[in-house]
């Protein structure tokens, strides 16, 4: 239950911005993504999470973890790399410890989960089970699936929908999964997910990259790659929502390098129903601010009765 008594106030952009995912229903389509916001409470002071659509948290594994070595993180042209390691507290410590201050806001809560196994996946979804006012899970299958030789669950099909549908045995909860762009054909992937029970899809995640010292001839990044962020994997990522949007029925969240208003409107007329802000936050915490406020502009100057109806949109030249 919220306990925020800002809560109770009409947000007079509801009606313009709500969107409905897996049966959470979001007040506005702009959420935090997972990795560039911490639990959501380390925004609290930057922004009004009250505002925000929905929080993804960072990803959470069974057992806390410590991550990477340094250097974990590195800038790059139009982005940065990151190899942090999935470092955090773990599902219990942010159940008992994160969550009951989190869901005094007016904000959906979604946690990001992974493993490195079904059964690790299953586990922390078992310990999330018992969080009060958690909305929906958003599942990062981007790891090394360490029964099966190290490859990602993200990037075979048939593991893909291994884990998507252990998941959702275990939960209550809507499950969101979310896609890597690191495949062949996103579109395959992504009819996988949904046919093992995906509620929605969220893409993408990070593309993989790397960064070299000229003077050193070594990696910059201790763990010599990591995943490209920021505008630099924008185009990707539309291409990734244009496609997929096609190949499935279940809702998308598009991610990657939205920064204003536009690339929001550009992700949502490609098929996201919703957009995840992530690597401005570190730059422009205020850009998930900017960015509601400018889509309830766009549909009031366009006539729009709900952001919804831009949705898929994109007119093709023939």
């Amino acid at each position: 239950m919220n306990n925020n008594p800002q809560s109770a106030i009409r947000n007079p952009q509801s009606d313009l911005l709500s969107v409905e995912i897996a049966g959470i229903r979001f007040n506005n389509p702009v959420l935090t993504a997972s990795g560039t916001c911490g639990y959501g409470l380390d925004m609290a002071e930057l922004i009004d999470l009250n505002k925000l659509g929905g929080v993804c948290t960072k990803g959470l594994s069974t057992r806390p973890l410590g991550g990477n070595a340094p250097w974990r993180i590195v800038e790059t042209h139009g982005g940065m790399l990151n190899a942090i390691g999935l470092q955090n507290i773990g599902a219990r410590a942010f159940v008992e410890e994160k969550l009951p201050e989190l869901r005094r806001y007016d904000t959906r809560i979604i946690p990001n989960v992974f493993g490195y196994t079904v059964e690790e996946y299953i586990e922390a979804i078992e310990i999330l089970e018992d969080g009060e006012g958690i909305d929906g899970y958003e599942l990062n299958i981007s790891c090394p699936n360490v029964k099966a030789g190290g490859e990602s669950f993200a990037n075979d099909a048939r593991q893909a929908a291994e884990v998507t549908a252990a998941v959702k045995r275990a939960a209550r909860r809507p499950v969101i999964v979310k896609l890597s762009p690191n495949v062949t054909d996103i579109a395959v992937i992504a009819r996988s997910v949904e046919d093992a029970g995906a509620d929605a899809l969220s893409l993408i995640n990070t593309a993989v990259g790397m960064s070299i010292d000229i003077n050193t001839r070594r990696p910059r990044l201790a763990n010599v790659t990591g995943g490209l962020s920021g505008p630099a994997i924008k185009p990707i990522a539309v291409r990734c929502v244009f496609q997929a949007f096609r190949a499935v029925k279940i809702p998308l969240m598009g991610i990657g390098g939205i920064a204003t208003v536009e690339d929001a409107l550009e992700f949502i007329i490609a098929g996201a129903l919703a957009i995840q802000v992530g690597t401005a936050n570190f730059y422009d915490p205020s850009a998930s601010m900017k960015i509601i406020d400018g889509l309830a502009d766009y549909c009031r100057r366009n006539g729009l009765e709900n952001i919804g109806a831009l949705v898929g949109t994109v007119e093709l030249n023939h």
